[in-house]
């Protein structure tokens, strides 16, 4: 399969170390206040095996391959396998993804675009009926809410570039899993419990009804022939066997099935193509935080960042409302300008060296203080006036990091979209709804496009934004990301700030309160603010309410003082492994 490799770099890697060598900082950045603890710089080079994921099973798969002699890439495509099979309301074969990965050889840093595409039948008006948006639940249970998988085809690509092993080595463990059955944990038993929306339609009552006629509980073996099927023609065809042939075709046909069938067709499936482009780097203290460009959002979480660095509150640590504050108003800016100007950059322009300029970023910083509600847009430099759009992103996404014994690196955020995608099935896996992250209404009252209307061919926003963390020298320090629809640049701003600003140990700042801060209101993990600092966030204005989007599932690690400090988010059910040993050649 031919995939796209993009010659736009944003900023390249090479760029910014070599601008922060010369110069030490760049305008604006602040150095590390004595008070707080910076974590210790690599001196032995980060090495492997390292994996955190979501579910202990893809973890032991992933560990398996690297012990192996497999790279972080093949570990990647062993887990997704794996995910895509225990974890299903979250992500899989019919979703997409973004990977960051970082060359221990040659210091590269790749993102991959897995993201799906919609079919060219789409319109602007695709979620429209009788001249009004579908409501967003009639939406996603459509077939008009599939676009074209790219998940599959993305880790292709990467495993050609980065992979030691051969592919068909890769999905045994998944296949077994599968064929043989896997315990069913107590989240997915949640989730398959559910009493209305994607766990009820008939595809998802089929699959998770047991023979006497009851919903699969956690404990229950359950067991996916269907699956285990694709998985081996995948394995022995490589990735394009699921562009063509019985998968793509079933996938097709299942779009096209009644509630209002969807436009995706064999030849849309055929045509998709995963994207190589030139990695978005920034520095931030004394570290380069690399991330996807658009269509990721992750040019919105550096700006959030950026801003934290000329934010003095936020030095004050996590005990201070006066951080938190800082944190959520700076959220409200970023998110403005976010849901204004980031789409997929072949059908509009971001002006993404505009939402990064040092002096629109201290004008925006500045505004925090004095926000008594939602912000307002900003206007950076090269950045064309676009109105607020209508775009929801709903639960179902998980976070890969993985590192090989070599210090190569793979942060990967991937997903279906809802909890079990549209809940429609082919091939024993969920297809994505990942069309409802455009925007339903392709103009607002003022007239203005849409940055993020859909059009035929073009991929949908999304707030995944995979994180690689290099030194000043351009080693790796670590990686992270999480899910939470488009609340996932406020979990990694918090973590990244937890562990960069904080000092804190990797699984501390994941398990810090999540505080999410968009528009007028501010979504929380209340039962985890202590009393005495909600209290004094509802005295400066903050007042919390229950966290209305996804929770986070933070995974990822630092290699700090010769060792992986690793963490998995408690709000789900990972774990990180770290195993020294040598590895098999």
């Amino acid at each position: 399969m031919r995939h796209a490799r993009s010659t736009l770099v944003v900023l390249s890697l090479t760029v910014v170390l070599a601008v922060t060598a010369a110069c030490g900082t760049l305008p604006g950045m602040r150095t590390a206040p004595a008070a707080v603890p910076i974590p210790t710089l690599p001196v032995a080079p980060a090495r492997g095996p390292f994996v955190a994921a979501a579910n202990p099973l893809a973890v032991a798969a992933g560990m398996a391959v690297l012990r192996r002699g497999g790279s972080a890439v093949d570990a990647a495509v062993a887990v997704q396998a794996v995910l895509g099979l225990v974890e299903p309301q979250s992500s899989g074969l019919g979703g997409g993804a973004f990977m960051m990965h970082f060359d221990a050889a040659t210091g590269a840093v790749t993102a991959y675009d897995g993201r799906e595409t919609a079919p060219a039948s789409a319109t602007a008006r695709l979620f429209y009926e009788d001249g009004q948006p579908l409501a967003f639940g009639d939406a996603v249970l459509s077939g008009r809410s599939t676009g074209a998988p790219g998940v599959v085809a993305m880790l292709g690509l990467a495993q050609h570039d980065h992979g030691t092993l051969a592919w068909n080595s890769l999905f045994g463990d998944a296949e077994a899993l599968a064929r043989d059955g896997f315990i069913v944990s107590p989240r997915l038993a949640g989730m398959i419990a559910m009493p209305t929306g994607q766990a009820r339609t008939r595809w998802a009552a089929a699959y998770f009804t047991r023979p006497d006629g009851q919903r699969y509980v956690a404990g229950d073996r359950l067991r996916n022939p269907a699956y285990a099927e694709t998985l081996a023609r995948i394995s022995a065809g490589g990735a394009a066997a699921f562009y063509s042939g019985p998968i793509a075709e079933g996938i097709a046909a299942t779009v096209a099935e009644s509630p209002r069938p969807g436009g995706l067709t064999t030849a849309d499936i055929a045509a998709y193509r995963p994207i190589e482009r030139g990695a978005l780097c920034r520095p931030y203290r004394v570290y380069v935080l690399c991330v996807p460009p658009p269509p990721s959002s992750g040019v919105a979480l550096l700006q959030l960042l950026a801003m934290a660095e000329r934010t003095p509150d936020i030095d004050r640590g996590p005990d201070s409302a006066a951080a938190w504050t800082a944190f959520a108003q700076l959220q409200r800016l970023m998110y403005a300008d976010r849901n204004r100007y980031v789409g997929d950059p072949a059908f509009v322009g971001v002006p993404v060296a505009g939402l990064l300029d040092p002096d629109y970023v201290a004008g925006r910083a500045a505004l925090a203080p004095g926000l008594t509600g939602a912000a307002p847009a900003g206007t950076p430099p090269g950045g064309v006036f676009r109105a607020p759009d209508a775009t929801a992103e709903p639960a179902g996404t998980s976070h890969v990091v993985i590192v090989d014994a070599a210090g190569n690196a793979v942060s990967m955020t991937t997903t279906v979209e809802s909890v079990f995608g549209s809940g429609r099935m082919s091939g024993g896996f969920f297809l994505n709804n990942q069309l409802t992250d455009f925007s339903f209404d392709p103009l607002r009252p003022d007239g203005g496009p849409a940055a993020n209307a859909v059009a035929a061919g073009k991929r949908p926003r999304s707030s995944m934004s995979p994180v690689i963390i290099l030194d000043r020298q351009g080693r790796l320090v670590g990686a992270l990301g999480s899910p939470g629809g488009s609340s996932i640049l406020a979990y990694n701003a918090k973590a990244l700030i937890g562990v960069l600003d904080w000092g804190l140990p990797v699984q501390a700042a994941f398990d810090l309160p999540n505080l999410v801060a968009k528009g007028d209101g501010f979504g929380a993990d209340t039962e985890r603010f202590s009393a005495a600092l909600a209290a004094a966030l509802a005295a400066r204005g903050i007042v919390l309410r229950p966290n209305a989007s996804e929770n986070s599932g933070l995974h990822g690690g630092l290699w700090r003082d010769g060792r992986w400090d690793g963490g998995a988010d408690d709000r789900r059910e990972g774990v990180a492994v770290w195993d020294p040993s040598p590895v098999s050649p």
